[in-house]
């Protein structure tokens, strides 16, 4: 079975050049001219592996890369002009499983797609769509909807949401939360959790009778199931 990459890059003769190679060596390639057509064939097309430009035009090519992370773990061979440390630094710490350097030679980087590959044949895609109830969270087009209809977040809504999506049906403490939102630096102070918390409520939970997501579980934290009647 060949394995998918997914390769996106905004320069026509950079995907040009990667569909030769990687076609010659019979991988298939799935090609993506921006972040937003990137992050939708991440999700629906399968890939085994991804090449990602970071100078996208709709979207920072790092900041695709953390969305992906919060779905995927696949692995990630970012392609940029960029030879600055702090760069590649940066890349890694977003979760890049790889760095090359335009140029490039294609031997090299094929040389790279098969030691990635080799070292997770089975690497779950994973999912981009999380489901509670009614609630829906489609992690790559960043989109919420409740019944089908779509919430407007705030980038802090979203973010404590999600956690709670990816951890439904479990209790997470208010520490973690804070951390993970926020920074270490404000992991004792639930002010701003419970801000958040209470407008998320308001949005989700227009009707109490039906929604009823985010539970409090007191001194502890939050845990979101769906609970209706």
């Amino acid at each position: 079975m060949q394995s998918r990459i997914l390769v996106i890059d905004d320069e026509p003769e950079i995907r040009r050049f990667l569909d030769i190679g990687l076609k010659s060596q019979q991988f298939a390639v799935l090609e993506a001219a921006t972040a937003t057509e990137g992050l939708g064939l991440a999700a629906t097309g399968k890939p085994d592996l991804v090449i990602l430009d970071l100078g996208l035009p709709d979207m920072g090519g790092m900041d695709v890369l953390r969305n992906l992370r919060t779905w995927s773990r696949i692995p990630v061979i970012v392609l940029s002009v960029r030879q600055e440390e702090r760069e590649k630094v940066e890349a890694f710490d977003a979760g890049a499983s790889d760095y090359v350097t335009k140029p490039f030679g294609m031997a090299e980087l094929l040389a790279r797609v098969r030691a990635h590959l080799r070292d997770q044949p089975a690497q779950d895609a994973g999912s981009p769509v999380l489901r509670v109830g009614e609630l829906e969270m489609d992690l790559s087009a960043r989109r919420v909807t409740l019944r089908g209809e779509r919430i407007s977040l705030t980038p802090k809504e979203y973010q404590v949401l999600q956690i709670l999506m990816q951890n439904a049906g479990k209790v997470v403490t208010h520490r973690y939360m804070i951390e993970r939102v926020w920074g270490d630096a404000h992991g004792g102070d639930n002010q701003y959790l419970r801000i958040y918390i209470r407008q998320l409520r308001r949005k989700i939970e227009r009707d109490r009778v039906r929604d009823m997501y985010i539970h409090n579980e007191p001194g502890v934290g939050y845990r979101l199931e769906h609970i209706g009647f």
